[in-house]
């Protein structure tokens, strides 16, 4: 918990500072935010399914939807603020919604791995949410740094 409150105090530093705020510039640095950002919106993600299974008596896959694409918007805006400082595209309309399609991919994966881990293999639901985020953690990031968050290759020189 104490990691968490101070990687939101760091962030608000960050964006209160400025807007050219000094963020990682090593992959191995994002990833270590990125870790933290995950575990917040993971902790949105998962009281969200908690939430909407047991209370409001969702059936847990359509809890799972909801409370990942929440969980996303808040990596979204983590990532875009505190941990990515190469961001390919200038429209950030395409940029939130090519982060969208990797997170939809993702939840793909996530409900795969929800349901094989639940209805296949019997664990209890949140106890497969743990190892299904766990999973689809390396996928979003892996691929948000590829597609989103590294320059962009130049075009080979024309050939003459």
């Amino acid at each position: 918990m104490a990691s968490r409150g101070r990687l939101l105090r760091a962030c608000a530093r960050r964006t209160a500072g400025s807007l050219d705020m000094k963020k990682p510039s090593t992959t191995r640095g994002q990833l270590l935010l990125s870790v933290a950002s995950s575990m917040l919106s993971f902790g949105l993600d998962f009281g969200v399914l908690a939430l909407l299974t047991e209370i409001v008596r969702l059936h847990y896959l359509v809890s799972a939807a909801f409370s990942f694409v929440l969980g996303t918007t808040m990596s979204y805006t983590l990532s875009i603020l505190c941990i990515f400082n190469v961001r390919r595209y200038t429209s950030r309309t395409l940029e939130y919604g090519l982060f969208v399609l990797v997170g939809l991919s993702g939840l793909a994966l996530n409900e795969l791995f929800l349901w094989t881990l639940t209805d296949v293999l019997g664990i209890y639901y949140l106890f497969s949410k743990v190892a299904a985020a766990s999973l689809v953690f390396f996928w979003n990031f892996g691929a948000r740094k590829l597609i989103l968050f590294s320059p962009a290759k130049s075009a080979p020189p024309a050939a003459r």
